[in-house]
Order: C-alpha cells, then sequence, then structure tokens
C-alpha cells in the first residue's frame, strides 16, 4: 500500500495490515499505519465473515482476520472523520473502493444518501471535507442538502476572514492626526484621559467622559496589484482549498487588488470567474488526481500584467509529480522579473505543514518566500508586500 506522495510501506507493516489481530506478534503499528489499520477496522470489523473483501492497494492487499468484530464505543470515528482519514492514508484506487464498500456493501449512507441527516448534523470544517471528498456519489436531492451546509460553514469562515482582513488591510495608526470615526482599535487614551481628568468622581473612582478621541489611520495607495492564489487540490489539500475560496473572495472587493483563483492537478482550471461565490467554487472543485505544480506555476506567469506589482501565492504540499527543475525554473524567472513568489506548506487554520522540505528550499533557494499561514496571516503578508 503506497501513495505517489509517500513511500511506500515496509513489507513487514504491510504484513501487520493484512493479518490484523491475527499478526500481533510482528509488532505493534504506528503513525500512518496505525491510521490505516483502524480505517480499515472501522468499516470491515462490522461483518461477520471478511475473508472475501479483496481490497487491493498500490502495493498488494490489505485485509482483516475473520474473527473480528466492529462496536459502538464512543471512540469510534464518525462517517466524516473516516472520509477524511481514508482520503489522508490512501491511495487513490484504494480510496474508491473502500468509499464504494462502504455505501454499497455496507450502507454507510450518513453522508453520502441521506439528505435527512445532512439537514441535522452540526455544520464544521471535517463535514465540509467529507462533502467535496464524497459530492460525486451524492444524488441530486443530497447534493441540494450538502449545497445548503456547504453554505452555512462558508458564511461562518467568511464572517471570520473578513474581520481579519479588515483588519489587514486597514491601515496603521496615525498619532498626529484625529479622526470623527470612532472605533475602539483607534482610541487616544492618553488624550481622552487629559481632557476629562476634571469629571473625576472620588466616591465612585471613575472618570466620566465627555468627550473621546480617535487617532486616523493612514492607508497608501493600493495600486493595480494583482495577488494570484495557485491551489493544489490534490485529496490531501481539501482544507487549504476550502480556506483558499474563502480568502480569495475577502481580497475581492479591496481597492487595488485584482484577485485570481487557480486550482489544480495535472490539469490547470482558473476559478476567478466564481471567486465571489465560495460555495459554487467549492461544489466545483474535484479533489484528487495528480500533481503538476510547474505547469499551474506556469500559467499563473502568464496572466501576470505587472510583474513587479504582482504576488503569486502557491499552496501546495511541494510533492511535485512533474519536473521539479523545470518548477525551480519557473519560480526562479518570476522572482528575476520582480514578482513576489510565497509558497504556503498550509492554508488551514491550524497551519500544521507536512510537505516536501527539500523542494520548498529549492524554491527558497532562488528567491521563493516559504512558510505556513492561517488565512488571517496570508491577508496580513500580502498587506504589508502591497504597502511596500
Amino acid at each position: 500500500m503506497s501513495d505517489e506522495k509517500g513511500p511506500a510501506l515496509p513489507p513487514l507493516v504491510r504484513w501487520r495490515l493484512v493479518l490484523g489481530e491475527a499478526g500481533d506478534s510482528l509488532g505493534g503499528l504506528g503513525g500512518d499505519a496505525a491510521g490505516m489499520d483502524a480505517a480499515l477496522e472501522w468499516l470491515y470489523g462490522r461483518e461477520g465473515s471478511l475473508g472475501e473483501r479483496d481490497i487491493r492497494g498500490r502495493g498488494g492487499n490489505a485485509s482483516k482476520s475473520d474473527d473480528r468484530t466492529g462496536s459502538l464505543d464512543p471512540s469510534q470515528l464518525s462517517v466524516p472523520d473516516w472520509i477524511n482519514e481514508v482520503h489522508r492514508l490512501f491511495p487513490k484506487e484504494t480510496i474508491e473502493r473502500l468509499e464504494q464498500d462502504a455505501v454499497e456493501r455496507f450502507q454507510i449512507d450518513e453522508v453520502v444518501t441521506n439528505p435527512d441527516v445532512l439537514e441535522r448534523v452540526q455544520p464544521n470544517e471535517a463535514l465540509l471535507g467529507a462533502v467535496l471528498r464524497t459530492k460525486h456519489l451524492m444524488s441530486p436531492e443530497v447534493l441540494a442538502a450538502a449545497r445548503k451546509l456547504v453554505q452555512r460553514v462558508v458564511e461562518e469562515l467568511m464572517k471570520k476572514l473578513a474581520r481579519e482582513v479588515r483588519q489587514a488591510f486597514g491601515g496603521t495608526l496615525d498619532r498626529r492626526r484625529r479622526s470623527l470615526l470612532k472605533s475602539a482599535r483607534n482610541f487616544d487614551f492618553k488624550r481622552t484621559l487629559r481632557a476629562n481628568l476634571r469629571r473625576w468622581d472620588p466616591k465612585a473612582r471613575r472618570i466620566l467622559l465627555e468627550k473621546t478621541f480617535f487617532f486616523a489611520r493612514t492607508k497608501k495607495h493600493l495600486d493595480k496589484w494583482q495577488v494570484i492564489l495557485v491551489v493544489d487540490q490534490s485529496g490531501s489539500m481539501v482544507s487549504s482549498v476550502i480556506h483558499s475560496a474563502v480568502t480569495a473572495a475577502c481580497l475581492w472587493g479591496l481597492p487595488g487588488i485584482k484577485t485570481h483563483l487557480i486550482a489544480f492537478d495535472t490539469a490547470v482550471v482558473d476559478l476567478t470567474q466564481d471567486v465571489t461565490d465560495p460555495v459554487e467554487l467549492l461544489m466545483k472543485v474535484q479533489l484528487g488526481g495528480g500533481t503538476d505544480i510547474q505547469q499551474a506555476v506556469q500559467y499563473a506567469g502568464e496572466i501576470i500584467e505587472s510583474p513587479r506589482r504582482a504576488i503569486v501565492v502557491l499552496i501546495t504540499d511541494f510533492y511535485e509529480g512533474g519536473s521539479p527543475e523545470v518548477l525551480v525554473s519557473r519560480v526562479r524567472g518570476l522572482c528575476q522579473q520582480g514578482t513576489l513568489f510565497l509558497g504556503l506548506a498550509a492554508l488551514d487554520e491550524h497551519a500544521e505543514p507536512q510537505y516536501d522540505r527539500a523542494l520548498a528550499q529549492r524554491l527558497v533557494d532562488v528567491g521563493a518566500h516559504v512558510g505556513a499561514m492561517t488565512p488571517g496571516q496570508l491577508a496580513q503578508w500580502i498587506a504589508e508586500k502591497v504597502r511596500r
């Protein structure tokens, strides 16, 4: 069992997965292998006879012993959690078999076949990820319910990120000028205190404010900046796709900022026309497939209007399925022409990076910036660059 984005499992570990509990004498499992074991047990441990299941990944069979049974313990994975784990751990053809067995063989239809369940569940990002990964299995009725769930999660993300974007692009305090705009973050505490000292109440031990003062903010002119978000839509990057769609929507209306959103696997899709509707955008995204980063970077370079006023933000795990040498060459060319190039190893709310550090370092060596940022931090980074 292996993935194009990681090494094949050692033979001993693969045998341990095949044998299940009968292979305990071979030693315990850790890391991703333990996750694989738990995901397989969650699905196939619910039947009495498991000898016929024949699950095949790229590196061989992965099955369990016939005498293992499932349970309803609270620690069991939920359906969305299981779907997300399967997409994280297994190669594409194994994922397809597991999902097919879950729906057709075991009637685990809580997410992909039952609209009532989607109407009842508490919306969250984990469930959103599961919906995006399985929407191709949904009937039109279920898809309509799923779209409502996506809308609710996106609305919450938009509220949070819109505030962060406004703050990032709100300008810096100008302590030499005053403003009639009363905003808590612009409050001039010292001048307000001095102006109201005569209204000190000794008994109540407080000052009654008669006048309040606020600083103005300096906003530098933002002129003709392009921000091009280039997003890997392989299965492992679902959180990045979600947050990229929301980030692009929040950046869209800013003065002087022209936003583009590009998604890629082995093909490149320009989703810019859907940026104003992140729900529609997410429902169009096709997760999975290979990864050809250099091709996406080439496309980004072709749509740049003014190289020295352009920012390319590449969101990927840097596992290049195409030519790493060509990718490095393309990034070098963009940096040499004055374009700012940022590679993000993660764009989810936790910013926990898992990426090809060697290739990322090669991009840094030719002038790129590489890091891990939350959407709010990305907005702050872009704001700092366009004000230089």
